[in-house]
């Protein structure tokens, strides 16, 4: 039986200058006011006799603790509350620990409800016996004999309520927050505790607070990504902080409701320099985040360990995937939220258990937490945002139909599948090729035989407006010719490769055989891959880069030579990695970078790689680059897309899709989406079919297979299924506008693109479980059939009135699920009432259709509301928003009368008319409409619809559609 995994002391958030000393007085200033919000949870005693001090001592002891057993009796016999979670500690015998080896454990252990026991040998494939529980000075229940090792559940072995941790021995007012001194007295059972730590607190914002706990007489490492720098302290903050100095914890309130949002006092702190844990209550067990895990969108709290390493492995449950997002969003019991993020690069577990309550577990860097406030679950993501940084505004192609395999063989196979596509119609932007592309697998190369044709072939996608797309991979061929493969000729000499603890160059194997691996934290190596790409392109001018195996993933073991017997390649505590070790299928992670050793630098290789792919693009093509990358970290969205990775072509896979889509939505990576029709294994011509009508919902919508498996491109299935396939891809096509729009508001403030109902309905609870439907922007609800041989979808619909897409028909929801038709030639789209969606006459490439009239529609409100915009380029030159290179639009319903006003404008939008109006529920036939008071004609169906058309309106000049 596995013991319950614990966090690390990284989320620790601090403030209350009730702890500072002396005390303030009661002056009754504004600022003493404000402060005494903040009141510590242990108070300052006044001082008093020895015999008094005991005698209050005892008594106080002795009615605390009955008052708490018989708390704790009513609590574990009543209801559940709805209320903030708050843990049941028994009150700590006074003194340290001393351990209780081969004797009777304290009657405490057995008080601590089992939701609320926290795990003192997380370690996996151990089964936890009594002696070893009690050699950790931990208690010992032992809960079942089901189960094995590797399964998680009730810890055996947990810490008691006096377990030594951290006290707080001194604490003092800074210009951002307070500044304090952590001690522990006590060592624990992993080695090297920091028995001095620096606590700092920093009110950065109204709504965001960031606690650092750092060793102030060693620099240890930090993450190297830019964060924001803040001189003074938020002036109105939704936030209280308190602190227990003995032993140290931290709780932090929210100011509007005192719902505790960090509660750090229901288990020890560990900080030792390759174990760092902290852990939390949380408010609810709605917690959503923590990429990348292939799960539901909401994440399980009964004992679930999730392990933050960078692998190579194909999407299972309960694995670490390809990247590392310690961050989680949690939707409070009345509709509020607030977020938490832990800034750490190094393997981690992070435990969610049913009290609820969440540990942090790392085994490196320092712990720097920061809590978003929101209060609603958009905010909380643009603020974390605000951190980490807002994604990049993409190419206009790169919203359309992408098309790749591997295993085209040739160019002119690749070429023929192109021709295939124009001949039936079905849209596409982009072609990809996979590694096959290239000579012997080798980077910057093409097969010289079979792909003669690709120069020949990117220049005829070019001349039909489409773009072409090649995948790198970042494992370099070291046993070349002398003289023959210049990429790792010159890195030798540049010194850009990782190397070996010994200094020599690690080699591992990857799909060109024995390779090298670029260090992308060394500027020298940005510099080396930005002539290189050139070179290439010189041959092949591609447009885009597909970025893959950049965990870096690796055939070997460490390396060729394995990997030295050290404390980077051995710490005390593994978390529950794939393949149980660091070095398992990637580098040694001892081995040598720039900055740092690859134990800490790890998880951030995806993300390096991007940034220097995107550097080099906008050198070479002087445009908007365009990256999609398998490994990712916070703050990627920057610089690239990320795929979901290695999916199958299954009915489960088809769902599983969604909660990875919505959740990197939430991580800040909005260009998303799996595999359609999957990676491996052999589609069905129905799977296809569904798979492609929600994949032209994905913000990235690309169709991959395996080489092993049948094409999937449309083109290959019956003329049904291609009819339906195009039909889907057109409706993609046909939202453009809306589309490229939301992608400008996540550029501009770190909205989502595709988000989950309640972030819409945050206080309908319904909303909070599902992950088979999702929302563009606030206001187009897709409904997609996730199940073979059925015509019909459930879905649910929020309170409020809903039409449907293609029709206008409307429906009134009391938030309830509704039976949809759905044909296989139909996939369900509703639009939300109060909202304007431009949309566009669709063709087969983007070019072609972001030049075609507009057509609007408006979906009234029982009050007869609405409102929407339009963000409008050029569509891939860089920053066009930051130098005023654009134009935005905003559209307004009210009392019949509907306005378009260039609020921004652009040369661009005086290509574009709109040509219709369609009105969704106007209740009554309309005697009149004007057109900039100009009579017009129109159509009015008996669902409730009144169409305007034949306009001709300039979407660069302001106009007024009126009806009576």
């Amino acid at each position: 039986m596995v013991s319950y995994e614990r966090l690390n002391p990284e989320e620790v958030q601090f403030s209350s200058a009730a702890l500072l000393d002396p005390p303030p007085d009661d002056s009754g200033d504004a600022e003493a006011k404000a402060e005494d919000l903040e009141r510590p949870l242990l108070d300052q005693t006044p001082q008093c006799t020895v015999t008094v001090a005991l005698l209050t001592l005892g008594g106080l002891i002795v009615v605390v603790f009955g008052v708490w057993l018989l708390g704790t009796v009513f609590w574990l016999r009543g209801p559940p509350s709805m209320e903030t979670h708050k843990p049941p500690p028994p009150v700590a015998p006074s003194g340290q620990n001393k351990g209780w080896q081969g004797g009777p454990q304290p009657e405490s252990c057995s008080l601590i409800p089992e939701a609320w026991r926290f795990d003192c040998y997380p370690e996996r494939s151990v089964v936890v016996t009594e002696e070893m529980c009690h050699q950790r000075n931990c208690c010992f229940i032992q809960v079942s004999k089901a189960g094995s090792p590797e399964q998680n559940g009730v810890p055996w072995c947990f810490y008691p309520p006096d377990f030594p941790s951290y006290e707080l021995a001194a604490i003092s007012k800074t210009e951002t927050g307070y500044s304090g001194k952590l001690i522990r007295l006590q060592k624990t059972y992993y080695p090297n505790d920091i028995e001095t730590l620096q606590l700092d607190v920093l009110y950065e914002s109204n709504s965001r607070l960031r606690v650092k706990v750092t060793d102030p007489a060693k620099q240890r490492y930090e993450v190297p990504i830019d964060v924001p720098v803040v001189k003074e302290k938020a002036p109105d903050p939704l936030y209280t902080v308190e602190f227990s100095k003995k032993p140290f914890g931290m709780v932090v309130k929210r100011k509007q409701n005192s719902a505790v949002l960090l509660n750090t006092t229901v288990a020890p702190l560990f900080y030792a320099d390759q174990f760092l844990q902290m852990s939390s209550s949380l408010p609810s067990d709605f917690v959503y985040g923590l990429g990348e895990h292939r799960s539901n969108f909401l994440h399980d709290v009964q004992w679930n360990t999730l392990t933050m390493w960078a692998r190579d492995a194909a999407p299972v449950e309960l694995t670490n995937l390809y990247g590392v997002h310690p961050f989680y969003l949690l939707m409070e019991p009345n509709g509020l939220a607030h977020g938490s993020f832990l800034l750490n690069s190094n393997a981690m577990d992070v435990v969610l258990q049913p009290a609820p309550a969440l540990t942090w577990r790392t085994i490196g860097g320092i712990l720097d937490l920061y809590i978003f406030l929101g209060p609603d679950p958009g905010s909380v993501i643009g603020e974390y945002l605000e951190v980490v940084g807002k994604p990049a505004m993409p190419p206009y192609w790169a919203l359309g139909y992408h098309l790749c395999r591997w295993g085209y063989d040739s160019s002119n196979n690749t070429w023929d599948v192109v021709r295939a596509m124009r001949n039936y119609g079905i849209p596409q932007d982009v072609q990809w090729n996979d590694i096959d592309y290239m000579d012997r697998a080798l980077d910057f190369t093409i097969d010289p035989v079979k792909f003669s044709t690709l120069p020949d072939l990117v220049k005829d996608l070019h001349i039909h407006n489409q773009r072409y797309v090649m995948i790198l991979d970042p494992g370099i061929s070291s046993t070349q010719p002398a003289g023959s493969y210049l990429p790792f000729e010159e890195g030798i000499k540049q010194g850009i490769f990782i190397n070996k603890s010994s200094g020599d160059t690690l080699i591992g194997k990857v799909w060109p055989g024995l390779t090298a691996f670029p260090d992308f934290s060394n500027p020298d190596t940005h510099e080396w891959w930005y002539q290189n790409l050139k070179k290439f392109h010189d041959k092949v001018p591609f447009d885009g880069l597909w970025i893959d195996m950049n965990e870096p993933s690796n055939f070997f073991d460490g390396s060729i030579d394995g990997c030295p017997s050290n404390d980077l390649e051995n710490p005390p505590y593994t978390p529950g990695v794939l393949g149980g070790s660091l070095r398992a299928k990637t580098v040694c992670a001892s081995a040598r970078q720039k900055i740092t050793s690859h134990y800490n630098l790890h998880n951030l290789f995806g993300l390096m790689e991007a940034k220097a792919s995107a550097s080099a693009l906008k050198k070479i093509l002087g445009k908007r680059p365009f990256v999609i990358s398998r490994s990712t970290f916070p703050s990627q969205g920057v610089h690239s897309g990320h795929w979901l990775g290695d999916n199958r072509s299954k009915w489960k896979d088809l769902y599983m899709s969604i909660p990875g889509m919505l959740t990197f939505n939430l991580l800040g990576i909005p260009l998303v989406g799996a595999d359609i029709c999957g990676f491996s294994d052999t589609t069905t011509e129905e799977l296809c079919v569904r798979w492609t009508q929600l994949g032209a919902f994905y913000p990235f919508t690309r169709n991959h297979n395996t080489k092993e498996s049948k094409a999937q491109d449309p083109t290959v299935f019956s003329p049904a299924a291609q009819t339906a396939m195009k039909e889907a891809l057109l409706l993609r096509y046909s939202l453009f506008p809306f589309l490229y729009t939301l992608f400008h508001h996540a550029h501009l403030s770190g909205q989502t693109v595709a988000r989950p109902l309640f972030f819409e309905f945050p206080t309908d609870q319904k909303t909070y479980v599902i992950d088979k439907q999702f929302l563009w922007g606030k206001s187009l609800l897709v409904t997609p059939v996730l199940d073979p041989g059925v015509d019909y979808v459930v879905g649910y619909l929020p309170q409020g009135l809903w039409y449907d897409f293609y029709t206008g028909d409307s429906i009134v929801s009391k938030g309830e699920e509704v039976k949809l038709r759905a044909p296989l030639d139909k996939i369900n789209v509703h639009l939300r009432e109060g909202s304007i969606i431009p949309t566009q006459r669709p063709n087969t490439t983007l070019w072609v259709s972001s030049g075609q009239p507009l057509r609007l529609i408006v979906c009234l409100t029982e009050e007869g509301l609405a409102e929407g915009d339009l963000f409008w380029d050029d569509g891939e030159a860089l920053d066009t928003y930051e130098t005023d290179q654009y134009a935005y639009i905003t559209f307004r319903l009210k009392e019949s009368t509907m306005t378009s006003e260039v609020v921004h404008s652009h040369l661009e939008a005086s290509y574009i008319t709109v040509e219709t109006v369609s009105f969704y529920g106007v209740k009554s036939t309309p005697t009149s409409v004007t057109v900039n008071s100009q009579e017009a004609a129109f159509n009015y169906a008996a669902n409730q619809v009144l169409t305007v058309s034949d306009l001709g309106l300039n979407l660069n000049q302001n106009f007024v559609i009126s009806w009576t």
